[in-house]
């Protein structure tokens, strides 16, 4: 597979190394001295790979996600802080018939991590006395607080479990990701915690994902590639 990077930072760098270990090429890696390019001198850049991977910023996800399917080339669109626009984002896929997997973290294991949430908040919403919490922290060159995932497990928990979430964010030093789902009691906590080691599960989440875009249309949610892997009993090994 050919692949496009969109970003040269940590990501991306872990992205480029990991696809290299599966025997993907990459055949181009836009930095940010591209971030002037028009969507169309950034479609013309991308066209003819099999797939593109973006780890850039927020601000730049819309243009990015037009460029790529006005190339027709199917987008891994990895950045958090955009939320407010994935309306906007799906249209654009629509109207260009592109393809699009986004997701707020593209770690396997955070995946499960949201499964596992979701079967916690079930349980807890049949007895009574018990207080969710949500706890992040993150390396201190993360802008988004609270991170994607937070807001993902937030909106996972409130479907089940009537309350106000108190959900709070740590930036600081180098720290990878973690966090933490809680149940509080007067008599007892619960609590289910996701630590990220490396960038490498992302990176390894995020190659998955161009494979299983190629080939397809519209827009879909990481979670949903991970629901069909799990049916067809076909999910990667950890240090894959």
């Amino acid at each position: 597979m050919k692949l496009a990077l969109i970003g040269n930072g940590a990501m991306a760098h872990m992205v480029a190394a990991e696809a290299r270990k599966r025997g993907d090429e990459i055949g181009v890696v836009l930095s940010s001295a591209e971030k002037d390019l028009t969507i169309d001198e950034l479609a013309e850049k991308l066209r003819g790979h099999d797939a593109a991977i973006d780890f850039t910023t927020g601000d730049a996800v819309l243009k990015n996600i037009e460029a790529a399917v006005r190339a027709q080339v199917p987008l891994v669109e990895g950045t958090t802080g955009w939320k407010d626009k994935e309306a906007q984002a799906k249209q654009i896929v629509s109207e260009h018939n592109g393809a699009l997997v986004y997701g707020a973290n593209f770690s396997i294991g955070v995946n499960l991590f949201y499964r596992l949430t979701e079967h916690a908040a079930k349980l807890f919403a049949a007895v009574e006395g018990y207080e969710p919490f949500i706890e992040e922290a993150h390396h201190n060159r993360k802008k988004d607080a609270p991170s994607g995932t937070a807001l993902k497990l937030r909106d996972i928990v409130s479907e089940h479990v009537e309350s106000n979430i108190s959900t709070t964010s740590t930036r600081a030093g180098h720290i990878p990701g973690t966090h933490r789902v809680g149940f509080d009691s007067e008599p007892d906590q619960v609590l289910l915690t996701h630590t990220a080691r490396s960038r490498q599960g992302f990176a390894s989440g995020a190659l998955v994902a161009a494979h299983w875009i190629v080939g397809r249309t519209g827009t879909f949610e990481f979670a949903e590639l991970i629901d069909e892997l799990i049916a067809d009993c076909q999910l990667p090994a950890a240090s894959s």
